[in-house]
């Protein structure tokens, strides 16, 4: 498995849309209208620019990024963080492979991917030393994103493992057989740290935790942070924590921001500038079988999961993050978080 920064491109159209025969040439994109100052009218403006924030390019890793994305606490809006990241990342012109080790299926669902239990699933690549490649599918209407999907099978995974060689590091083993050329691996972990949760820790080099910014949002988090150091002193040593990124934001609210600040103390740079909103478009978007980026793309829990993707790939190739480059909607304006969006 590699990373071929020819491979994938700047993507001049990444989000498919119904195009009208109102858009004539004399119609200029390098001069938007004014913005409108009702709320539809300012949803339209921010469509307009994450569709352009979208289509920018940004740097490839010069080798693939295995990034798990775990947390046991569950409600901490990991799934959600998987797919959306993934697709932000492919929307910037990256090729992205989502795994889901979650036995719910629910970032499969959540990309549109069949995952019926007669599916080849990833069950099928640990438990059955299926090839990793007859197993993934692409994502519809995101170029350069792919699923590898999870089935009810995986749900008696943990304990078919247990007699297996080489338990721990079948995931490892099967992605690093992988010949597609791929620029991030993004690991969706279920709420738990048995042996599916091990495999990802020992098949990744990053580890990405979700906090949401509400009452008791550390708990259980040490255990989480034990296992890491487990696995990097036994399994992998390559393995740390490289991201935390805050969830369910409520700028209107207090206890939002003292969270918000006692994440940032403890974990420091670890922690991304870019917060994700409590937004309705995010939590409604995998009922129609797409990410938010799909979905709305002039939501602010778009353009926030656009500016997080962009944080994680500059931070992977050590540039320095412009926060006042941000647009509208990704830096926690109060007033953003969704009543209609």
């Amino acid at each position: 498995m590699r990373s071929d920064a020819n491979i994938a491109g700047p993507m001049t159209d990444p989000v498919p849309g119904p195009r009208t025969e109102s858009m004539g040439a004399d119609v200029s994109r390098e001069t938007p209208p004014p913005m409108d100052d009702t709320p539809i009218g300012r949803a339209a403006q921010l469509a307009v620019e994450a569709l352009g924030r979208a289509g920018e390019g940004l740097p490839r890793p010069e080798q693939t990024r295995v990034i798990v994305v775990a947390n046991q606490k569950g409600g901490v809006g990991k799934t959600t963080t998987t797919v959306n990241l993934a697709a932000s990342l492919a929307l910037h012109g990256g090729r992205v492979l989502v795994i889901d080790l979650d036995p719910q299926g629910n970032a499969s669902t959540a990309l549109g991917i069949d995952h019926h239990a007669d599916v080849p699933s990833i069950y099928d690549v640990l438990v059955e030393s299926k090839p990793l490649a007859e197993v993934v599918q692409p994502v519809p209407d995101v170029e350069g994103l792919f699923c590898a999907p999870a089935t009810i099978d995986l749900a008696g995974a943990e304990i078919e493992l247990v007699s297996l060689v080489a338990r721990e590091s079948r995931l490892q083993r099967a992605i690093q057989a992988y010949e597609q050329p791929l620029d991030y691996v993004l690991i969706d972990c279920p709420p738990s740290l048995g042996l599916l949760t091990v495999n990802a820790l020992v098949a990744g080099q990053e580890v990405l935790i979700p906090i949401q910014c509400e009452y008791y949002a550390l708990e259980g988090l040490g255990q989480l942070l034990r296992n890491v150091d487990l696995v990097r002193g036994h399994l992998n040593p390559t393995l740390h924590v490289s991201t935390i990124l805050l969830t369910m934001y409520d700028g209107r609210t207090r206890l939002a921001s003292q969270v918000a600040e006692e994440v940032r103390t403890h974990f420091g740079d670890e922690v991304l500038r870019t917060s994700i909103p409590r937004s309705v478009r995010i939590s409604e978007a995998p009922s129609y079988g797409q990410t938010v980026l799909t979905y709305d793309p002039g939501s602010s829990g778009a353009l926030s999961y656009l500016e997080a993707a962009r944080e994680i790939a500059l931070k992977g190739v050590g540039v320095g993050y412009d926060a006042s480059q941000a647009h509208v909607g990704a830096q926690n304006d109060p007033s953003m978080v969704e009543g209609i969006q």
